[in-house]
């Protein structure tokens, strides 16, 4: 049968929208598959809090999730509130020698009325009360003379280096002004209402500013000396967070120890500004960092930080096929209690036996993560390599820098965090949750320097005010030459 032509024109009109139905479909299919890797994607950067990323906890706001279970909790859970059971605690006592003291009399009897005046004493109490004295300002004069020789030559006395005009703050005020605004943390105005009201002293803002540009400007000796006692140091942690300046975005750098601690601020987050600052370039020791690119590029021993390996395991463990992530979380836990015995037993490492079981089931774990996460397929749209997932990247940097990972293993100097310069760097991000940012670079380079020499004085238990005192009477502190 010859068919008839609208039939044939009708099958081809139809053949034709089912080829247009499935390009739309294939279309849609891609659009699809698009849009639920970007659903993915969001919902990783939603899921990110302080526990599983490198977040800090002042982010997770009032959602802040439940502390995760550390060792000893159960032990912490039975403890009473207040001093707990053989602690020594401690308590408001009284001194054998009082500054003053006040007498106190009964004037008549208490039963019969009578006058007390004659009485014998037949006892005493004693109660002592601790408190501030007046505080006012001490204005001290000072007066130079001129005499004159028999010469005929008038020679005058020299000032001493504080005092410096007709009328100026002492070095005592000069130092409560720094140790308000860079160890407490007051906003400017806030220390200046606090000098009015408590001294008497109505200093303006633009003073306080000046006086911390003078007292970074006496600290030029100091900072050296730290930038060589931590380029000489064994282990140093390294750490940059960011912070606002003049209405830019800048990187505050820090290097620290357990005795030691400067910061820098650049423009520049990478190498240039770890160069300025001093000490990566010739540094000798350990580096603990947490995995930044720049610090690769100095050629010194590194040690990744454990902490943030753990909260990025964190992050994909709940990830369908990431099993080897709880595992590898298990064993860097691991490998911190074995250093820490080691540690504590007074060995250098951990013995044999012990590192090689550990580096065993890391190398099975990593064979596990690959895996799991295999290399994308060439798409041939473009050039370079393909784009892989969280888990791969993290997947990738475990296996490259194996070593670096344990290295808490090979040293018993080395911790298993970075803590250390975390805690530093805490402290500046406080200062900048509190003023905002810095109006200048020069007023963020005083602050940091002044933060750096009272960061470093705490850690060898100096008083604050009594080395900023120092400072300003021209005698700033100096840490042991012989370093940390």
């Amino acid at each position: 049968m010859i068919p008839s032509p609208g039939l044939e024109a009708t099958v081809a009109v139809q053949a034709a929208v089912i080829a247009e139905l499935r390009a739309v479909n294939a279309e849609q299919a891609c659009l699809i598959a698009t849009l639920q890797a970007r659903v993915v994607q969001l919902e990783r950067r939603l899921g990110k809090d302080s526990s599983n990323s490198s977040k800090p906890p002042s982010s997770d706001g009032l959602g802040k999730p439940a502390r995760a279970g550390r060792q000893g909790d159960e032990l912490a859970a039975r403890r009473r509130p207040g001093k707990q059971p053989g602690a020594p605690g401690a308590h408001l006592a009284q001194v054998a020698q009082p500054d003053e003291v006040a007498w106190h009399a009964p004037d008549r009897c208490g039963g019969c009325g009578a006058t007390l005046a004659d009485a014998p004493v037949i006892g005493v109490e004693a109660r002592q009360v601790f408190d501030l004295p007046p505080l006012r300002l001490l204005a001290t004069e000072h007066r130079a003379e001129r005499r004159r020789c028999a010469c005929g030559t008038t020679t005058a006395a020299a000032f001493p280096d504080h005092v410096r005009a007709a009328a100026c703050y002492g070095p005592g005020v000069r130092a409560l002004v720094c140790y308000l605004c860079v160890h407490q943390h007051l906003p400017v105005d806030r220390a200046a209402q606090l000098l009015a009201d408590v001294l008497g002293a109505s200093v303006a803002t633009g003073t306080l500013a000046a006086v911390l540009a003078e007292g970074a400007a006496g600290l030029d000796g100091f900072l050296a000396i730290i930038r060589d006692q931590l380029a000489a140091a064994p282990v140093a942690h390294f750490d940059e967070t960011g912070a606002r300046v003049a209405g830019r975005l800048h990187w505050v750098h820090s290097a620290s120890t357990s005795l030691l601690s400067l910061f820098t601020v650049h423009a520049k987050r990478g190498k240039v500004a770890m160069d300025q600052a001093g000490v990566l370039p010739g540094f000798v020791g350990v580096a603990v960092h947490d995995g930044w690119a720049p610090y690769w590029r100095y050629e010194v021993t590194h040690a990744l930080c454990g902490a943030h390996l753990l909260r990025e395991l964190d992050a994909i463990t709940d990830e369908p096929g990431q099993g080897w992530a709880a595992g590898m979380a298990e064993l860097l836990v691991d490998a911190k209690l074995v250093a820490d015995r080691a540690r504590a037993a007074g060995a250098g490492r951990v013995e044999g036996a012990a590192r090689a079981r550990l580096h065993t089931r890391y190398e099975r774990l990593l064979a596990d993560g690959r895996a799991a996460n295999p290399p994308p397929p060439a798409s041939g749209r473009r050039r370079g390599r393909a784009r892989r997932s969280p888990a791969a990247r993290l997947l990738a940097r475990l296996d490259a820098h194996r070593c670096e990972v344990l290295r808490l293993l090979d040293d018993g100097g080395v911790p298993f965090d970075n803590n250390q310069a975390e805690r530093d760097l805490r402290m500046v991000k406080l200062q900048q949750k509190i003023s905002g940012c810095w109006r200048t670079l020069a007023g963020a380079e005083a602050f940091l320097a002044l933060r750096s020499y009272l960061a470093t004085a705490r850690k060898h238990r100096m008083n604050p005010l009594a080395v900023l005192r120092r400072l300003f009477e021209g005698a700033p502190w100096l840490p042991a030459t012989t370093g940390p």
